[in-house]
């Protein structure tokens, strides 16, 4: 396989790192795009590159111009369109967000297309491209068949509707396959110190910046077994023309929180666990954006199925307490959240 260059667009997100790692492990080059090769963080790709033996370049491309896509995937044969832009807070303008979204896929699409090396690309979309703006009374569980309501949803669902929707109608004339993967809520360990919205909810619990838990629920999935579905999305034949839920257990923030107080409490950590009112949550948001952009989430468990997925792929999600502990400790090995003096007298040798 190492003839076979696959393109990972966005290489230095956290979605992005895992499935360059799964592609090196698996024996692929890889060519990762950046938007700056001379500011990206990029010392753990290459680290990853040197522990499996892989072949990694790295290209510069960004999503909001037309330069450079053409060199990233010329001689590729595949592509994994993993980037997009996440606000992390509630933009003035919701098409600083949108805009990126659906123009970057678009040219990422038509490079594909006229390098006539590209046969699959497979795009990161989101279950946000699914279940977001519907009434909260309609409690079905949602499939691959259904779309977000976008009059009724916030900027982010809205780019990843959007910028899917315009992936699909773009590939109906073209000879090119499509396949999308749409994760609930990320988590994983980290490959190196960062901070990335996905995993906000574990750092902001295990950091104690929350003083109490509000009520939101996620369809937690694990990075690396999202970085494995792309694998599988590209390397299946079967798979072009589908979308591919990809989410695990359903979870309250509470439950969440739970989890590491059970693991960290113990060590020094101060979990809260309290269940925060949504008059509390409201006033808080008035001076916290993060909190300000989870407002619409409170009360809605996401109802999603990934049945097609472990049918059509034969993806299999891990148990949630193992992804929500490895957020957590990656968190503290490479100090994004601080240890605790009772932490590191527990763990001296």
């Amino acid at each position: 396989m190492a003839d076979t260059k696959v393109l990972v667009t966005g290489a230095t997100g956290f979605i992005a790192g895992h499935c360059i790692q799964e592609l090196l492990t698996h024996g692929y080059a890889v060519r990762g795009s950046v938007r700056d090769l001379e500011r990206a963080e990029v010392a753990h790709l290459h680290a990853i590159a040197q522990r499996t033996g892989g072949s990694l370049e790295l290209v510069q491309a960004r999503l909001d111009a037309e330069t450079g896509w053409a060199e990233a995937v010329d001689g590729c044969t595949f592509v994994w369109h993993v980037a997009s832009p996440v606000p992390p807070n509630v933009p003035k303008d919701e098409d600083e967000v949108i805009r990126p979204a659906v123009d970057g896929t678009l040219r990422v699409l038509r490079a594909a297309v006229a390098s006539g090396t590209v046969r699959r690309v497979v795009l990161t979309s989101s279950t946000d491209a699914i279940t977001a703006g519907h009434d909260r009374a309609d409690t079905r569980v949602r499939t691959e068949a259904d779309w977000s309501d976008v009059d009724r949803s916030g900027p982010y669902p809205k780019s990843k509707a959007y910028a899917e929707r315009a992936a699909w109608d773009f590939v109906r004339d073209q000879p090119l396959e499509l396949v999308t993967i749409n994760p609930g809520l990320v988590l994983g360990p980290l490959l190196h110190a960062e901070r990335t919205l996905s995993i906000e909810v574990i750092r902001q619990l295990l950091a104690h910046e929350m003083p109490a838990v509000p009520r939101i629920g996620f369809a937690v999935v694990d990075v690396r077994d999202i970085a494995t579905a792309h694998r599988l999305a590209m390397e299946i034949p079967e798979a072009a023309g589908n979308r591919y839920i990809c989410a695990g257990e359903r979870l309250w923030m509470g439950g969440i929180a739970a989890d590491l107080a059970a693991e960290f409490g113990p060590r020094g950590y101060r979990i809260p666990t309290r269940p925060l009112p949504y008059p509390l949550m409201w006033t808080i948001a008035r001076f916290d954006k993060t909190i300000r952009l989870a407002l619409t989430m409170v009360g809605v468990l996401p109802l999603v199925s990934a049945d097609k997925a472990k049918q059509e792929l034969g993806w299999t999600a891990r148990p949630a307490r193992e992804s929500i502990v490895d957020t957590a400790e990656s968190l503290l090995r490479y100090g994004v959240v601080r240890r605790r003096a009772a932490d590191n007298r527990a763990h001296t040798p």
